[in-house]
């Protein structure tokens, strides 16, 4: 039997003692204490092993205060790398107590909400050290308000301090200074900017991080996650001893994310390393530093399915994880030339963007270049080169994969949905109605020219464009043949009653625009040649009427 593959496993105990594979990141530990950075900042996309990895540094560094446990997770490292460094090294294991806070679960939509849930990540945590309440070195005052965070019943300004005083604490019943692990401290944020509470959200975050990294002289170090490199004067005021490690630093380039070696080896353990090929279209593209990443989250997903069928599609596992309103936010809010820059990346091509080192989010539509800054951030684009002009750093930078391209595909497609469903067609059914096909053109071209185009899989995005138009009208039935994978026609368009109007479209894609007019022809005729009017000849409809319409970019052809 194969190890179990660990989708969704993100605790480094469980993930070891139940037998899943690992992807041994242990080295990571080694370059921490070699760096010896006092507080780290590590920016990295959603769901490239960030919370796995401070898991590993928890069970690493942790002095449980129980002897016993203290071994047992020790044993949780005999094979990996880490164990081979030496004592330099490894004399750090169970040296330090630690406190591990994440922040995912405060992704709420009320700020209250919010609030409660970190107040009980907090409480949980203090739970966690509860042993500690055993000591006669901390006084009865901080025992008792120890309690209170526990129970919930402290003040707003005790849980704002709670990591600095739970570090005092241990450093009271232990003389050990404390290893502060905080994952995804940028979750609350994101989600109380789009949600109208990003204000009261950063002054608690800013309370926290404040007192637990800038003012507490019971730290011995700090590793914080998130996607987000949130500026320093709105999070992290005044904290010179940050270390910022992002997407760009060549440091710790490869312990996030899978690099093509151990995805090989990962297949070849499976048997399916034939499939590498799709792997690699669907999920590599990223580069951190100078290596070469692959998205860990879709790589144990599509070879979950792998496993079980060697000849399973791909899908877009990474990106249906997450709302995407920052693309949502970039195609709503999109002008033409945002909108040129879109179909630029749509269609394989680079776009060269001034990279901003700290980004804030009431800055993100404060140019075109902050927006870029945070799609390149969260992962949705990726950096092709790197290059130094005008004292700033720019990046030049592309849509990682396919899977990274169907977000914006879908998204665009909603957007243009609804756009669509705002519109007026009247005109465009009565031109069809009369077989007016000049007047059938010009409205096309018009709705071509304000939406965003993609072009390398251009039939199925003229097909949903005029699909989303015809299905305007409360007077017709519309039925798209190219979505139920039948090989008739491309959309039908009929009236209720079978005495009524009935329609015939044909599409096809030029691929230049002197076919345009050729094309509309063939398409019409194909109609004629594949008898596709006998499906609706067959239901009773006697008035059919036929367009064969062809696209290239923005312009199209209409043949009646």
């Amino acid at each position: 039997m194969k190890k179990a593959l660990p989708i969704g496993v993100e605790n480094f105990e469980d993930l070891v003692q139940s037998g899943y594979y690992y992807v041994d990141k242990t080295m990571f530990i080694k370059e921490l204490l070699d760096l010896k950075g006092k507080v780290n900042l590590f920016i990295r996309p959603r769901r490239f092993g960030k919370t796995l990895n401070l898991s590993m540094l928890r069970y690493f560094f942790e002095d449980t205060g129980n002897l016993k446990m203290n071994e047992q997770n020790k044993e949780l490292f005999r094979g990996l790398k880490i164990m081979d460094t030496g004592e330099k090294y490894t004399e750090h294991m169970g040296r330090y107590p630690v406190i591990n806070l994440t922040l995912k679960s405060a992704k709420q939509p009320v700020f209250c909400s919010a609030y409660s849930k970190i107040k009980k990540e907090i409480a949980k945590e203090f739970r966690r050290h509860r042993y500690i309440l055993d000591s006669d070195e901390i006084s009865d005052d901080d025992k008792n308000l120890f309690r209170d965070i526990i129970s919930g019943k402290a003040e707003y300004d005790d849980y704002s301090g709670a990591l600095e005083f739970l570090s005092a604490c241990l450093y009271q019943a232990t003389g050990k200074k404390a290893v502060i692990l905080i994952d995804e401290y940028d979750v609350p944020l994101e989600t109380a900017y789009f949600k109208g509470f990003y204000e009261e959200m950063t002054n608690f975050i800013r309370s926290l991080f404040e007192s637990a990294l800038k003012t507490n002289d019971y730290l011995q170090f700090a590793v914080i996650t998130g996607c987000l490199r949130i500026s320093k004067e709105s999070i992290f005021t005044g904290l010179n001893h940050l270390k910022i490690i992002s997407t760009l630093d060549r440091r710790y380039s490869g312990h996030f994310g899978f690099t093509e070696p151990e995805v090989l080896q990962m297949m070849e353990y499976y048997g399916v390393v034939s499939r590498f090929p799709i792997m690699k279209e669907w999920y590599d593209g990223y580069v951190f530093g100078n290596t070469e990443v692959y998205n860990p989250w879709s790589v144990i997903n599509f070879m979950y399915d792998l496993y079980a069928d060697i000849d399973a599609f791909p899908r877009p596992y990474w990106v249906n994880t997450s709302s995407n309103d920052i693309v949502k936010d970039l195609i709503s809010r999109s002008g033409r030339e945002t909108k040129v820059q879109i179909e630029t990346l749509m269609n394989g091509y680079t776009l060269d963007i001034r990279i901003q080192e700290e980004v804030a989010y009431g800055d993100m539509h404060s140019s075109g270049e902050s927006l870029w800054n945070f799609l390149y951030f969260t992962g949705y684009l990726t950096k092709e080169r790197e290059y130094f002009k005008e004292s700033s750093i720019f990046l030049r930078v592309r849509i990682p994969n396919t899977e990274v391209k169907t977000v914006y595909q879908n998204t665009i497609l909603n957007w243009m949905k609804d756009t669509i469903k705002k519109e007026d067609f009247h005109d465009f059914y009565r031109a069809m109605e009369k077989g007016d096909a000049q007047k059938m053109r010009d409205i096309l071209n018009e709705q071509l020219f304000h939406t965003i185009s993609f072009y390398d899989s251009a039939e199925n995005f003229y097909h949903g464009f005029l699909t989303g138009i015809l299905s305007q009208s409360e007077s017709y039935q519309v039925k798209s043949n190219r979505e139920s994978g039948s090989g008739r026609s491309d959309i039908m368009v009929k009236s209720p009653s079978l005495r009524g109007r009935s329609f015939i479209l044909e599409l096809k894609a030029s691929d230049s625009i002197d076919n345009l007019e050729t094309d509309a022809e063939k398409a019409l005729r194909q109609i004629y040649e594949k008898k596709y009017m006998d499906e609706l000849r067959a239901e009773g409809y006697q008035k059919i009427d036929c367009f064969g319409i062809s696209f290239f970019r923005k312009d199209c052809e209409v043949r009646t």
